[in-house]
């Protein structure tokens, strides 16, 4: 008598795959019954003022008009950021005395700024209140002036 060809391990791919095909089914099915045909009108989103999407469509009564010279798209030319202040302040960050140099982080927009020991006015420490100067360098700005705040 031959030996039956169907193994264990056969009957449970058979029955994996027959099982994959009836889940697939389903959800083919599902998906057919939630469709509704004003699909589109689902996906559309809508802008708030604060610039977050919303599936609602805003109220047209509280629009803000703008006029298109009003919007700044790009960085501020350097004659229109002539109003900032001349002298910083910041705290010292990073400083090696051995190598003379570190950084200062401004105080306002917490953005790091190298020091080089040859633009102290007086020695600092890490952790000082000061005011300086910036320039730009060939690497990014550079604090010049820098003093210690008491």
């Amino acid at each position: 008598m031959a030996k039956s060809q169907e193994t264990f391990n056969k009957k449970e791919r058979e029955k994996k795959k027959a099982k994959k095909r009836k889940e697939k089914l389903e959800r083919k099915q599902s998906k057919k019954e939630t469709r509704d045909g004003n699909n589109l009108e689902a996906m559309i989103m809508y802008v708030d003022d604060d610039g977050n999407l919303v599936p609602e469509k805003p109220d047209p009564t509280q629009k803000i008009e703008m006029k298109i010279e009003d919007i700044n798209v790009s960085t501020p030319k350097m004659e229109d950021r002539a109003h900032e202040a001349k002298h910083r302040k910041g705290f010292v960050k990073f400083f090696n005395d051995e190598k003379g140099y570190g950084f200062i982080t401004d105080a306002i927009t917490g953005e790091n700024i190298f020091v080089h020991a040859a633009e102290l006015d007086e020695p600092i420490k890490q952790q000082n209140k000061v005011t300086y100067e910036v320039i730009r360098g060939q690497k990014g700005l550079n604090a010049i002036n820098v003093t210690v705040i008491k």
